[in-house]
């Protein structure tokens, strides 16, 4: 199976969604999910039974225009549809003075003036009108095609109110012109050209208001530079990124930015990575250390090789895992679909019927036709199918941009319904390497040359203990040795500076016949889960340290947050039970469970679910992955380099544990938010369809279809306005 995402034209409500959906999903070997926001479908076929161009047919023959292959970097084509608003704009003030300027008290206009010259008023707002028929032409194309195929949306609608008043005028407007002078006040050219003009404004709004939900997710794609500069045989060589090939050797200097996702080959440098992880905090960089696209690089000159360019970057998997996200559909929409389903048809319904009740109580006719009309404007579908989306695009692409990678918008509104947290310990609540826990200095050196002095030993090293000290060092600070060896079982011996060290356990002091005045801090150390380290001069003791995989820095505090929102607390580990319950007690996790395999794991979170528990497993994402694919959200704090290939729902790029709180805290206010746009595009229906009916006009309550365009553009500005709260 196969998965694109195809730009689609022409959506303007949740019924053209749908039915689009519902087309694609007809085919054999087709699977597909529609967003009215973005504007695009997600689909994932099977290519021995589909092609690209047989998918960009269907969407044809459902009513609308495939623009092709989403490209998160093409350029968005000139719009001039600002321009025109402001022309009609114009327009529409010209029409509403002829028609209206009387009531109150503008001079009027005699060769045009409804009861001097009533045929040239008529023939007048005629000619004024025929700009917006062209102007709604593919408003009017479409509610006519929708209603040839049997699936009427919003278009549908407004063609229908629209076509009704422009005929109906016309047929008053001959009867003028054969002399009854008394149909002149029921013409309602202005009603039509009116509505067209509101329902154009109204999308107008609409199309900016979603292009500002996606500027996370531009902001995203802005982020790598076009030029990178090039290390060649006679110096540097600036080039486009469409030139990087991998394995390239780039320069970065400060100030400028990564242009290629890579690995350090030279130098040391602070980079800002806060466009993806979210964390404000400058990282320091060195060799072997990788570097991402985008990243801007503060004080130090770096070297680097290309690993993932183009759309193997991690820029650009992100980008398509937000976007993908975007386009699935949260439960709760799938309910919001269903109902605009039948939403247009049914307003179609009662429309007709509010017609037939007015003919059959005597109303005159050009009062049955606007409450018709009224009926058909009023009703927005917009509003409800805009609800979910648009709260979903905006937190997905808040999400990205804080290093949350949540890749389906169930997950995002699922998450705050999890009441259990399942950790596993080693590479999740630990660093999963091991580290420098404590420098126990007995010289008058500084613990930076203490570890310069051991790190440039154990450099020769394979030994597990000598990664913890690697990390600390770059490669062209390390001290020049000589006589190098390896003594078994004990540790390293050389010489630097015609002085003899050793770096090794606590044998060492026997095998040199050093008098261990350490002891007591040893103990301490061993107590504390550290393996031990020595470093000696000559016979003299330098320095004790303990190397551990240690607690990452900000697990205590996610811990005690998640308590706090009463979230149920469990480890799960493969280590012994001495180790995990000195790990758990330090971040006051009060269940544990030790020397689980990767299976064990997988049936205890199954037993959990039984019980209807919602689970959450965070874990590193290699051997974790059987349990984070079986629980109910599964969070992954292993960034790694092929994101789109990870088990996880969510991925935490810089590991950061607190963007577990934060997800959650996100997931309960997109929830709260899309309930609010659903309760508001209800009660707007609701109130309006009543009032547009002419059921308050006992109490003087009633709508004009201008009046009716209007609050259909307010109804979906409520939805879009409150939408937009998600970005703060």
């Amino acid at each position: 199976m196969k998965k694109i995402i195809l730009k689609v034209d022409g959506m303007s409500c949740s019924a053209c969604q749908n039915k689009v959906e519902k087309y694609l999903n007809k085919q054999d070997g087709v699977n597909a999910s529609v967003n009215l926001v973005m504007a695009q479908a997600l689909i994932e076929y099977d290519e021995e039974k589909q092609t690209l161009d047989q998918l960009e047919k269907y969407i044809s023959e459902a009513g609308y225009k495939s623009l092709g292959l989403y490209n998160e970097k093409e350029d968005n084509k000139k719009d001039n549809s600002k321009l025109l608003l402001i022309i009609y704009g114009i327009l529409t003030i010209v029409l509403l003075y002829i028609t209206m300027g009387k009531m109150i008290n503008l001079p009027s206009i005699s060769f045009i003036d409804m009861e001097a010259n009533p045929i040239n008023y008529g023939i007048t707002l005629l000619i004024l009108t025929i700009p917006y028929v062209i102007y709604a032409f593919d408003i009017i194309k479409s509610g006519i095609k929708n209603i040839i195929h049997r699936s009427p949306n919003m278009d549908t609608l407004v063609t229908i109110g629209v076509l009704s008043s422009i005929i109906y005028s016309l047929i008053n407007l001959i009867l003028v012109i054969k002399g009854n002078m008394m149909m002149v006040d029921n013409l309602y050219f202005e009603s039509a050209a009116t509505i067209i003009y509101f329902i154009k404004l109204g999308r107008y709004i609409d199309k900016k208001s979603k292009e500002k939900t996606k500027e996370a997710i531009k902001e995203l794609v802005q982020i790598t530079p076009q030029t990178a500069l090039l290390k060649t045989k006679n110096g540097q060589k600036e080039v486009t990124i469409d030139e990087v090939k991998k394995g390239d050797i780039l320069i970065c200097k400060p100030g400028m930015k990564v242009a290629v996702d890579g690995v350090i080959t030279s130098g040391e440098t602070h980079l800002d990575e806060a466009f993806i992880t979210g964390e404000a905090k400058p990282n320091k960089k060195s060799i072997n250390d990788k570097v991402i696209a985008g990243s801007i690089n503060l004080d130090g000159y770096i070297e680097y090789k290309a690993t993932n360019i183009g759309l193997n970057s991690t820029i650009s998997q992100i980008v398509k895992l937000v976007i993908e996200a975007t386009n699935t559909k949260a439960p709760i929409q799938r309910l919001a679909d269903k109902i605009s389903g039948i939403f247009v048809p049914a307003i179609i319904i009662i429309a007709i019927l509010t017609l037939i009740g007015y003919l059959l109580f005597n109303t005159p006719l050009n009062e049955a036709i606007t409450s018709f009309v009224t009926v058909l404007v009023v009703a927005c579908p917009c509003a409800l199918g805009l609800a979910t989306p648009l709260a979903i695009v905006v937190s997905e692409g808040k999400s990205a941009k804080n290093g949350i990678l949540v890749k389906t918008s169930e997950t995002l509104e699922k998450a705050h319904k999890v009441d259990t947290i399942i950790f596993d310990k080693t590479g999740t609540l630990t660093y999963g390497n091991l580290r420098i826990s404590n420098i126990n200095n007995y010289s008058n050196y500084s613990n930076e040359k203490i570890i310069k002095i051991i790190t440039s030993i154990e450099n020769n090293s394979n030994h597990p203990i000598a990664t913890a000290f690697k990390n600390y060092v770059t490669d062209d600070s390390l001290l020049k040795i000589d006589d190098f060896k390896n003594i078994d079982g004990i540790g390293l011996s050389a010489t630097i500076n015609n002085k003899k060290y050793y770096v090794g356990n606590n044998k060492l002091l026997k095998d040199l016949k050093i008098k261990n005045e350490y002891s007591k801090d040893e103990e301490k150390l061993s107590n504390d889960g550290n393996s031990i380290i020595y470093l000696i001069e000559d016979k003299k003791v330098l320095s004790l340290i303990g190397v551990k995989d240690i607690i990452r820095s900000n697990a205590l505090d996610t811990i005690n947050k998640l308590k706090n929102m009463n979230k149920k607390i469990i480890m799960l580990s493969g280590d012994n039970e001495l180790t995990a319950n000195k790990i758990a007690s330090s971040l006051h996790i009060d269940e544990v469970i030790a020397n689980c395999m990767p299976q064990d794991k997988e049936r205890y979170l199954k037993e959990l679910k039984n019980n209807n528990h919602t689970i959450m497993m965070v874990g590193d994402g290699i051997n974790d992955a059987p349990s984070l694919a079986s629980s109910d959200i599964g969070v992954s704090v292993n960034s790694g380099t092929d994101i789109a290939a990870d088990s996880s729902d969510v991925i935490l790029v810089n590991d950061d544990l607190n963007k577990i709180v934060d997800l959650l805290n996100i997931s309960k206010t997109t929830v709260k938010i899309i309930k609010q746009n659903l309760f508001w595009a209800f009660f707007y229906n609701v109130c309006m369809i009543p009032i547009a009916i002419g059921l308050f006009k006992i109490f003087n309550i009633s709508l004009s279809p201008e009046i009716a365009a209007l609050a259909m553009i307010l109804s979906s500005l409520t939805v879009i306005v409150n939408s937009l709260r998600l970005r703060k």
